[in-house]
């Protein structure tokens, strides 16, 4: 079908955003409670900064209120207004998301090791490149785009979907955090996506943002539920999954990098806590506190305040890739963002040690 006019874009992407919520909303509180009376808590103790048992299966909830958004806008013909490859990218982000969903719950449940979650992440990572989540263009600076070859494309697209997925569960470690960084990531593609005349990645982006930030009526501190790993594993990939098929997909230099530039927080924190931990010759996976959220807690902010500080920084890496893909009124969104940054850095001076 011929593309659609903007606004009907834009109904499509609402109905997803709002559905989202609404289910995430709904269904948080029962999925606690069946969490509660089967025995499925996470116990305090350790790198944990929570002082009670806390359900961890929040994830859950992100991924039925993502997937009913989809459906129901699949289902009043909200995909005819892709372009006609579109569709197959959609599905090829939502079925890999199912599938590290489904990795992240069962280490939930059960436990797995560190190396059995990179095998299997980096089996689903694969399979989603063979269906066409792939990363087909690279930034080289004074030469430009330059297409991948297959044999250099499937390994970059394996270190994307697979590291930014392990990277939202690294910063998975307060109350609220994940969600709070992984809703605003998500709104920004969904921004940039539409922007791009990107409906299919915008629509994604749409549902996720809205199952993300409406879970954090329950996870904001004082936290009720914790996503777990289903919920940053399935958070991650698709936040990776909406970068490669909306923004890397563009053939223009500015939107190759904007998904580094809209997850730049995530990734800089576990490209430093791999390097120190190396540095100090430890494994990469061993779990310490060396994230920024335990800096800041050391340094002696208060949870809520690290959180904030946080978030804040996430903006303003968002706005600079609002400014830098040429949206209109990018830059003074920049600005804002930029004296918002500065506030909180001023609190944050101001209380820590």
């Amino acid at each position: 079908m011929p593309y659609q006019p903007f606004d009907l874009v834009s109904l499509y992407h609402l109905v997803a955003f709002i559905v989202s919520a609404v289910v995430v909303l709904c269904t948080t509180p029962w999925v606690k409670k069946i969490a509660l009376k089967s025995g499925r808590v996470d116990l305090p103790g350790g790198r944990k900064v929570h002082s009670q048992p806390m359900v961890r299966l929040g994830g859950v909830s992100i991924f039925l209120g993502a997937l009913s958004a989809l459906l129901i806008v699949w289902w009043t013909g909200g995909f005819g207004i892709l372009p006609p490859d579109k569709e197959y990218e959609i599905w090829g982000v939502t079925i890999g998301g199912l599938a590290f969903f489904l990795i992240g719950l069962a280490d939930d449940l059960f436990g797995l090791s560190p190396f059995m979650r990179l095998f299997l992440q980096g089996i689903v990572a694969g399979a989603a490149w063979n269906v066409g989540v792939q990363i087909e263009f690279i930034s080289i600076p004074f030469a430009g785009l330059v297409t991948l070859p297959d044999w250099i494309s499937f390994p970059i697209t394996i270190v994307w979907l697979v590291g930014m997925t392990n990277a939202i569960n690294w910063i998975d470690g307060l109350d609220g955090l994940a969600a709070g960084v992984s809703g605003i990531a998500a709104v920004v593609m969904l921004t940039v996506s539409l922007f791009m005349h990107q409906p299919a990645a915008a629509l994604i982006a749409a549902a996720l943002a809205g199952g993300t930030l409406g879970f954090l009526r329950y996870n904001f501190n004082p936290a009720q539920i914790f996503m777990g790993d289903g919920g940053s594993y399935y958070i991650g990939f698709t936040l990776a999954g909406v970068g490669v098929i909306g923004l890397v997909k563009t053939t223009a230099v500015t939107a190759v990098v904007l998904p580094y530039i809209i997850l730049a927080v995530p990734i800089l924190d576990m490209s430093a806590v791999i390097v120190d931990r190396l540095r100090n010759g430890k494994s990469p996976f061993t779990a310490d506190k060396r994230h920024l959220h335990h800096r800041l807690l050391a340094a002696g902010l208060s949870h809520r305040l690290t959180v904030l500080f946080i978030y804040s920084l996430t903006l303003w890496v968002g706005s600079i890739a609002l400014a830098f893909a040429g949206i209109p009124s990018g830059i003074a969104y920049a600005l804002g963002a930029t004296a918002l940054l500065s506030y909180t850095s001023w609190k944050v001076m101001k209380h820590a040690r």
